[in-house]
């Protein structure tokens, strides 16, 4: 990637950063007081915890799709960059998996080859967006793994993807 891209990229994932800001998270008055405490500790402080990959509109989305036979990162999936990186970046010990995928047409060995690649990619923007390097693992399984079996435009553009699978939280 040339350095134009990279400050391009880097700017686009600052901008999303600032748009996907945690929300605050309302809790219910009959909360036990230690729970209300470790509440407003992570408020106040705006840092990500566990809890919130499953509450967060942002940190749920955890698929990024590819065009055919591409490997750059859609504008769309930019603040779910952000916001992967953010995590990332508050839970220090936190460890995700990138899947990459592709559809059925091309040979087994390219298919590793591009799904490599588009782990990479998603692992770079990470990066880029501030994770680190250490807590990203990416692994290839081609086509080996669809989430659908038609063969036909629509079912092969659900195939080309990279999964984010947190291994650690």
């Amino acid at each position: 990637m040339n350095k134009t891209v990279r400050v391009a990229l880097v700017a686009l994932l600052c901008v999303g950063a600032a748009a996907c800001q945690k929300k605050q998270e309302v809790k219910p008055q009959s909360a036990a007081p230690e729970q209300t405490a470790q509440t407003e500790t992570n408020q106040s402080n705006g840092k990500y915890t566990p809890a919130d990959l499953d509450t967060d509109a942002c940190l749920r989305q955890r698929v990024v799709y590819f065009d055919f036979d591409k490997t750059e990162i859609k504008p769309e999936f930019q603040q779910i960059m952000a916001c992967h990186a953010k995590y990332l970046q508050d839970r220090p010990t936190s460890h995700i998996r990138l899947e990459g995928n592709t559809d059925e047409r091309g040979t087994r060995e390219y298919n590793l080859g591009l799904g490599e690649r588009r782990g990479n990619a998603v692992s770079s923007a990470l990066q880029a967006a501030g994770g680190s390097a250490s807590q990203l693992e990416t692994i290839s399984y081609g086509k080996e793994k669809p989430v659908c079996r038609e063969h036909n435009e629509d079912c092969w553009s659900k195939n080309r993807r990279v999964e984010i699978v947190y291994t650690a939280q």
